[in-house]
């Protein structure tokens, strides 16, 4: 891609939940930026920061040494929406809402702003579309540990997150079969089952409960009951926190009306655990992974996913490209217009090739005998 100048300062945030790999993509971004003579200013807490003014002017020495590091050095925010901020209460208790983006667009135009690198997951691409009807040329670059970006087979910090909840699985297998127990392990994903399908075909387990296929109990128990007969006295369960019962509901842990995305999943793992002992009598045991999955160093492949995503993004700024969203697709790197990726979500298909294989050896997804 032909490089030119188009821009001489630009935007960068890091918007919606943290996770490894987003210091590298800052790493990048900025580097690049400065060998070419941009400015990089950093919006701190994504758009919030934006609607607060806090920035800071990004120098090498900020961006150096960072690449190891989990989180973030901009910090994030995933309660932030510009069109739709919380400023309080209304007098019946509810949360009062404003629109903050002509606010937004004058800090943009106070810092001296050509373009706005974003870099998040459907919230943040959702979020800049605002201001790509304002004339702000808006680059989005894919981050989310749940994979299910629309627009792109891969998004950085979803390998980490696998990486860590095989992890999880690999330690409770040995215990499980110490104690004769079925363990449930949730795993994060919102309403995509991808961390689950790839971390459950990683560490083996028996069981797999995805959002995307209702499970029926009655089969969640017998697999269990079946494995207990043929002498194999524990069983692996690797549960996504938005995996439901055929006919039920999703376990909401709690709400939160002041964010964008107001649900909090979480429980499913003790509804199964608990159903297992009252159908079959077997001891059964649940672990939530939670936030650990978003922590720690990133693996060797979602540091060089999001170095190559920044670089990525610099090219497209730099091709005078607009309102694009670094991609992954097919193995090779591309860019899709940013909008295809704003409110939607990538789901697990029921014929993707990792189910037929985890199916050929054994693993149930508690939807057939």
């Amino acid at each position: 891609m032909a490089r030119t100048a188009p821009v001489n300062r630009i935007g960068l945030l890091t918007g919606g939940g943290d996770c490894p790999g987003l210091n590298a993509v800052i790493r990048a971004v900025t580097k690049d930026a400065i060998g070419h003579g941009i400015e990089v200013v950093g919006i701190e807490d994504g758009y919030l920061g934006l609607i607060e003014n806090r920035t800071r002017l990004l120098s090498h020495d900020d961006v150096s040494n960072i690449l190891t590091a989990g989180g973030t050095i901009l910090g994030s925010s995933n309660k932030a929406n510009p069109e739709r901020f919380a400023v309080g209460k209304n007098q019946d208790g509810t949360p009062k809402f404003q629109d903050m983006t002509d606010l937004c667009m004058r800090n943009i135009e106070m810092q001296g702003l050509d373009a706005l690198v974003v870099v998040g997951g459907d919230g943040t691409m959702t979020g800049s579309q605002v201001f790509i009807k304002r004339g702000v040329n808006c680059i989005g670059v894919p981050k989310t540990i749940d994979n299910d970006l629309h627009g792109t087979d891969l998004t950085f910090g979803f390998l980490t997150a696998v990486q860590i909840a095989t992890d999880a699985l690999d330690r409770v297998h040995t215990t499980a079969a110490s104690h004769h127990r079925v363990m449930v392990v949730e795993v994060m994903g919102r309403n995509s089952g991808w961390i689950a399908l790839h971390s459950g075909v990683a560490a083996g387990a028996d069981i797999i409960l995805l959002p995307e296929i209702p499970f029926d109990p009655d089969i969640v128990a017998r697999v269990c009951q079946q494995r207990s007969r043929r002498g194999k006295r524990f069983t692996i369960i690797c549960a996504a926190e938005g995996a439901k019962p055929a006919g039920g509901k999703i376990v909401i842990e709690r709400t939160d009306p002041t964010s964008p995305d107001p649900i909090r999943l979480g429980g499913v793992s003790r509804l199964v655990a608990s159903m297992i002992e009252q159908k079959t009598g077997l001891e059964s045991r649940y672990v939530v992974l939670g936030h650990v999955q978003r922590g720690g160093t990133p693996v060797a492949a979602d540091r060089v996913l999001a170095t190559s995503f920044g670089d990525y993004a610099m090219d497209l700024l730099l091709g005078a490209k607009k309102n694009r969203m670094v991609a992954y697709q097919g193995g090779q790197y591309t860019d899709v217009a940013l909008v295809e990726a704003a409110g939607k979500q990538r789901t697990v298909p029921h014929d993707h090739p990792l189910m037929a294989a985890a199916r050929s050896v054994g693993t149930s997804f508690a939807d057939r005998e």
